[in-house]
Formats: C-alpha cells, structure tokens, sequence
C-alpha cells in the first residue's frame, strides 16, 4: 500500500484486465474528520488527472475533497458508501474504499510514501 500527504492510501490490484488501483484515506484522516455523514462518488468512466476533485466527504466536522493522486479513468466506485457514508470511520482502510481507477504505468506509484514513511509524517 502506498500513502499521499493529503491521507490517501493507494493498493494495487491484480485483475482479469489489469492492474488497477484502489483509493481510499486513511485510518489518521476518517479519525480528523470526525463521523462521515455523506459520500459523493464520481461517475465511472471519469477521465482524471492528478489533483482534480473526485470525492466529496462531509462529516460532523467539515466537508472535504478528496483529489485524484494520479491520472487515470474511473472505473468502479464504491455504492455501499452512499448508503453507509459511516463505512469511512468503521472500515476506511478496507470495506471503505471509493474509487478504483485505471492508471497507464504503475510505476508513479514509486513516488509515494510506504507506511513507515506515512506514519513518520503523521507522528
């Protein structure tokens, strides 16, 4: 798994197609953003680029963006989130993941941190 600095994780999986990538925040960012009380997923098929908005949260304490860490096309969202915005604080490193997204090379990835280096930044 990798990690953005705005507390985003990143976990490459392996399917039929291709490798994909599964987009997420992390454990640190659902506990800042207090309880998740509405998810807004982009459309599949979305074309992106890195830093666009893709995902609006809002929660008891704010609403936040959460921006495209790489360029690719949206090709899955995650509907149980619109349902149970409150997946984000129960599972967000799991079940609570938003967007799976098809990137042209993998090896962008290489330049975000792992856990060790997110967990530093953290502190």
């Amino acid at each position: 798994m990798k990690y953005t600095e705005d507390h985003e994780w990143l976990r490459v999986e392996s399917t039929p197609e291709g490798d994909i990538v599964v987009v997420g925040i992390t454990e640190h960012a659902a506990t800042q953003l207090g309880d998740v009380v509405f998810v807004e997923l982009p459309e599949v098929e979305t074309v992106v680029a890195t830093g666009d908005e893709v995902v609006v949260i809002e929660s008891v304490k704010a609403a936040s963006d959460i921006l495209a860490p790489v360029d690719g096309e949206i090709i899955e969202v995650n509907a149980k989130l619109s349902d149970k915005p409150g997946l984000v604080n129960d599972d967000p490193t799991g079940a609570a993941w938003f967007f799976k997204m098809k990137i042209d090379d993998l090896s962008v990835l290489d330049d975000f941190m792992d856990e060790d280096e997110y967990n530093d930044m953290i502190g």
